[in-house]
């Protein structure tokens, strides 16, 4: 009887792919260093190279044979330093820039990063970091934002193009339009000093020369994601008109940069969560819905303060106010806004994502000093919580669902039914009333609490916080799962999803099959997912190394 009940178990356990999918990434090359690796990491799968770094030396790494290209002390690329406070990987322009930083006698050495030889050195510029440095690529020039003046100067040579001093702050964005550069500033915390008292601009200049056709302001606050760098804002241009996503939407005249009109709040959304200690920068996002266009209807969750709060529809192109909604009450964070037909559905409260780039010092037993850097991503839930069903014809309020008060991951949209997952369970419902058509218990997953649902091709697709399992929207059926260790969502490239656990640990998700393959990292390893989820390369200590995930 003891027997067969095993047996039967084990047959269960099989069935739900959790044994299968304790299979341990393939090692395709490991590659030992001459140093640590706990300072600095970069990877690129575009250009084939991942590099790791101390405060002293540097490897370059080629991510296809595991190859170091080159291994340099800092001293030896050149003269001016001897050791490096940051490095900055400028991918697109085939550089790194090294940073000595030193009060008032900061020195910056550009390296190309094919062969580690330095391009060209200064100590002209100072207070330069990631947030004040952007490459131009139409210009193929770096654009430095230092306190009095906007630089433009030549990649290769680090020769100046043209400076003004009409553009105050870091570069949040830019985009070119017939010869001319239209961008926009921002005051990076970490550089809250060097640019006090900056107000918001949004200009045009001219790329030859760098004379400014226009200058005006923009409301908003700026920011740049603490991992990839990627500004949280959009700017495009169609018919004469420049469209700014940035806390809602504003829209300017190209030609003149006449504000013909906006709706945009100010609201710090950083300040919902606590930074982590050691946080030198930190970031929330994903809090509040860009704006939702639809042809030539837009439609904005406007937080003009703490209490009031509405979703607005507007006229695309004249920027007319078609209706505003009841007043929104309680809203903290309203990360998602979804239409279908003539109904919107508005999620307020839930899973958030928040970045952090956290530098740590150990002492040792010798009295030195040991800095540990970690990125780390996480996701929150902000409450309250709730669902709420709107008219897109006239904004009257038509359901408001109670089932999410104690928390929300996220909601869905598909076949003309919301979709949404509490942590615990996951339900259907009739967007027209808010009425259940079906609610599923997520226990039976063996994941622990889910802590985001998406879909893939034709299945949900339920991420815990121990794995993922795979559900039939039509009736919720649980399909298949597969078990992890506590762990977070780290990244995400098509049909492979990578979980990350607080120790470094990884788990690979194929999405066709929910089964996994795991790697077991060392504390504070560095791990980034290739663009096409194929592999990842790992980065402990003193070993770097590539893992097939398939």
């Amino acid at each position: 009887m003891k027997t067969n009940l095993i047996v039967s178990i084990f047959a269960l356990f099989i069935g739900n792919g959790f044994l299968a999918a304790q299979e341990e990434m393939k090692l395709e090359w490991e590659t030992r260093l001459e140093h640590r690796t706990t300072a600095e990491t970069g990877f690129s799968q575009e250009k084939g190279i991942s590099f790791a770094a101390t405060e002293k030396e540097i490897s370059v790494i080629d991510n296809n044979t595991g190859k170091v290209k080159w291994n340099k002390t800092f001293k030896t690329i050149s003269e001016e330093i001897r050791k490096v406070d940051e490095i900055i990987p400028m991918w697109d322009a085939n550089t790194l820039f090294l940073f000595d930083k030193k009060l008032g006698k900061d020195k910056v050495v550009c390296v190309d990063m094919e062969t580690g030889n330095m391009l060209w050195w200064t100590e002209k510029y100072q207070n330069l970091s990631e947030y004040n440095v952007v490459f131009v690529s139409e210009m193929d020039a770096f654009a430095l934002a230092l306190k009095d003046a906007l630089v433009m100067i030549k990649v290769r040579s680090g020769e100046e193009i043209w400076q003004t001093s009409k553009f105050k702050g870091a570069v949040g964005s830019y985009i070119v339009a017939d010869g001319n550069l239209i961008m926009l500033n921002y005051k990076p915390t970490a550089l809250g000093a060097l640019f006090a008292g900056l107000k918001n601009q949004l200009v045009k200049i001219d790329m030859k020369n760098g004379d400014v056709i226009w200058d005006t302001d923009y409301i908003g606050l700026v920011e740049r994601k603490v991992i990839s760098g990627e500004p949280v804002l959009s700017m495009k241009l169609e018919n004469g008109k420049l469209f700014l996503t940035l806390n809602g939407l504003q829209v300017y005249d190209v030609n003149s940069g006449t504000r013909l009109w906006s709706c945009a709040y100010d609201v710090n959304i950083n300040e919902v969560v606590k930074a982590p200690m050691g946080a030198v920068k930190w970031g929330v996002y994903n809090a509040i819905a860009d704006p939702l266009i639809v042809g030539q209807d837009v439609y904005i969750i406007d937080m003009q303060g703490k209490r009031k709060q509405y979703i607005k529809k507007y006229d695309l192109n004249s920027g007319k106010l078609l209706w505003t909604s009841p007043e929104l009450e309680g809203v903290r964070v309203a990360p998602n806004l979804y239409l279908s037909g003539d109904k919107l559905v508005l999620q307020v409260g839930g899973v958030v994502e928040t970045q952090a780039y956290i530098v740590k010092r150990t002492r040792q037993p010798d009295g030195s000093y040991v800095v540990t850097k970690e990125w780390r991503r996480d996701f929150p839930t902000i409450k309250p919580c709730r669902l709420m069903g709107f008219n897109a014809t006239n904004g009257a309020q038509l359901w408001e669902s109670e089932r999410f008060k104690k928390g929300i991951t996220n909601a869905l949209i598909h076949d003309g039914k919301v979709i949404a997952c509490s942590g615990k369970a996951f339900y259907s419902m009739n967007i027209d009333n808010g009425k259940e058509n079906y609610e599923l218990s997520l226990g039976d997953d063996n994941i622990g609490l889910a802590t985001k649902i998406l879909t893939y091709k034709d299945n949900i697709v339920v991420v815990g916080e121990k794995g993922v399992a795979l559900h039939s929207p039509s009736d919720g059926k649980f399909l298949k799962s597969s078990k992890y260790k506590k762990s977070m969502l780290d990244d995400m490239s098509g049909q492979y999803l990578l979980m990350r656990t607080e120790g470094g640990d990884i788990a690979c998700f194929d999405l066709e099959t929910c089964k996994h393959k795991r790697f077991d990292a060392r504390k504070d390893a560095q791990s980034y997912l290739a663009d096409d989820g194929s592999y990842v390369v790992v980065f402990e200590k003193k070993t770097a190394s590539r893992l097939s995930t398939r």
